[in-house]
Parts: C-alpha cells; sequence; structure tokens
C-alpha cells in the first residue's frame, strides 16, 4: 500500500510445504510461517503508537505474553512472545515501523484410511532458538532497506 501519509508493505512465507513433506507418525506435522511487515510513516511520528501497542497482536491485546527489550536495534526494539510458539520482533527506526514473526502451527492430516487423530499432537516447539537468528535477520533487512 503506498500513500502520502504511509507506505505500507508485508509478506508470508510458508516454511515447509504440506504437499511435499510426508506427516509425522499419527498424521501430526508442524508447519513454520515467517511473516515480515514494514510501514514507513512519513507525515506522523509512529513512535507514541509503537509504544502503545507493545503487547497487541493480531489476536488482540496478550497481557500475558512475553515481552523482552532488544538492545542496540533501531530506536526502540523488543521481542513480543507468546505460549502457542509464536514470537514477533518488532522495531521502531525513525518513521519505519518493522516486524518479524515466526509462527510454529500443529497441523493433522488423516491419511483417509479411517484414523480418528489417533497419535498425540506434537508440542508447538519454542521459538527462543530462532530469535538470535531473527534479529540478525532483522539488522539485515534494515540495512538493506536503507540502500
Amino acid at each position: 500500500m503506498q500513500h502520502a501519509a504511509l507506505d505500507r508493505i508485508q509478506c508470508h512465507i510458508p516454511l515447509r510445504s504440506r504437499a511435499r513433506e510426508e506427516p509425522a507418525e499419527g498424521g501430526w506435522s508442524i508447519e513454520y510461517t515467517v511473516g515480515i511487515a514494514v510501514a514507513l510513516h512519513k507525515e506522523t511520528d509512529p513512535g507514541v503508537e509503537f509504544e502503545a501497542q507493545r503487547r497487541v497482536t493480531d489476536l488482540g491485546f496478550e497481557p500475558e505474553a512475553k515481552l523482552e527489550t532488544v538492545p542496540d536495534l533501531g530506536d526502540k526494539a523488543y521481542l513480543l512472545t507468546r505460549d502457542e510458539g509464536d514470537t514477533e520482533l518488532r522495531v521502531l527506526e525513525g518513521g519505519a515501523v518493522l516486524s518479524l514473526n515466526l509462527t510454529a502451527t500443529t497441523l493433522y492430516e488423516s491419511d483417509g484410511h479411517g484414523d480418528d487423530g489417533a497419535g498425540d499432537e506434537p508440542d508447538v516447539p519454542d521459538p527462543a532458538p530462532y530469535q538470535a537468528a531473527m534479529i540478525s535477520d532483522m539488522r539485515d533487512l534494515m540495512s538493506s532497506l536503507k540502500h
């Protein structure tokens, strides 16, 4: 979206194709999705809104989400992590607000032979091991956008 006051772009990328991946035993598999959003505010300072929306996600206000400040990244940055395998890195840099989201979801796919979901649903992986890579990738994204 381009506008005189705000340019915005977003993209969501599945990291595993369900069509190519065989479901794990019991029909369960885990799918990861990466989302990137960039909003460039050209007429207003987004800083106040950035602070006000620290615990707001696509699902609404998340008071139980873990919130961690990320030092030395943009003007302000933080990681917002929910228990459901979802973590988001948000950065304020001047008039730009950038976000990088990693979501893991469990999926059940029946083979059509009468199984009724037997087998335990796998736990959604903890996103913590990916957070350092997310910060590094955000630095690369911000550097690329400045050129």
